[in-house]
């Protein structure tokens, strides 16, 4: 689209550069081949009509440059939010597949040893890949979507792991029909598991506030970790996060990650 793109600006370039020059040299031959001048002809130089004639087609010309202008201003708009949400949706479908990969692998162990564990399990993971294909493909969901999701995701690790963890979910919204981008807190909440409870034989904890009102979203995630099991680089679902935010909420967001010896946070901020 881009290559036709810039062949239909080409083309166009010229019929204008032709149109701008056609006219004023057939004046020309005209007044030098026809009428016999030999001097070099200036507008004011031509008969008032002609003159006339002259400027009424520059004007028209002048109009159809600028129409056409604001045509390649709209269409160069129109390209890149096109390209912007194919970027956003090829994002937002990385989410989630390698935590779905891992989780098909546990029930594939746990099947024979307890059947109505993964029955149950089965039927939450059913919900959270749902949600993942059909509401993910949107441009923004209600919080309180996004909050059940997060809610089942939750359960589901309650249900699998085999150990006691502190998890906490915190919630409060002031309007129900305040949206927020889907799929967007998950990649924070599940790095508090996959780095955090993961790797903790006991104490593990997971504490996630979130708060909506006429400012703003808040959404906070702290968890404990393994100091020794912790990456140090960025991960690429950080990465992911910050890309999408920087498209669906450009300037109106900020995201804040810290760790002390023990504790990891991550902070949100949306601007409504």
């Amino acid at each position: 689209m881009i290559s036709i793109l810039k062949r239909n600006n080409w083309f166009w370039t010229k019929v204008i550069v032709f149109c701008s020059l056609a006219i004023p040299m057939g004046l020309v031959l005209y007044e030098t081949v026809i009428l016999g001048k030999n001097s070099v002809v200036f507008l004011g130089d031509f008969h008032p009509d002609v003159g006339m004639v002259v400027m009424i087609y520059y004007i028209i010309l002048l109009l159809v440059g600028v129409i056409w202008v604001i045509l390649q201003l709209k269409s160069l708009l129109k390209l890149k939010n096109e390209n912007k949400k194919n970027e956003l949706l090829h994002l937002q479908s990385q989410v989630n597949p390698h935590f779905f990969f891992n989780m098909l692998n546990n029930l594939y162990g746990m099947v024979d040893k307890d059947t109505a564990k993964s029955k149950a399990l089965i039927l939450k993971l059913s919900d959270l890949m749902r949600y993942s294909i059909y509401e993910g493909e949107k441009s923004s969901v209600t919080l309180e979507e996004e909050v059940a999701y997060l809610k089942n995701y939750i359960e589901l690790h309650k249900m699998r792991y085999h150990k006691e963890i502190d998890i906490k979910f915190n919630y409060e919204i002031k309007d129900d029909k305040t949206t927020v981008m889907p799929l967007l807190f998950i990649i924070l909440v599940e790095n508090a598991f996959k780095h955090g409870v993961e790797n903790l034989r006991q104490d593990a904890f997971v504490h996630i506030n979130l708060r909506s009102n006429n400012d703003g979203i808040t959404f906070t995630v702290e968890n404990n970790y393994d100091i020794d099991e912790l990456p140090t680089e960025i991960g690429i679902g950080l990465k992911n996060l910050e890309r999408r935010l920087t498209l669906a909420y450009p300037k109106k967001y900020q995201l804040h990650v810290s760790r002390d010896t023990s504790v990891y946070k991550a902070h949100l901020e949306l601007q409504q």
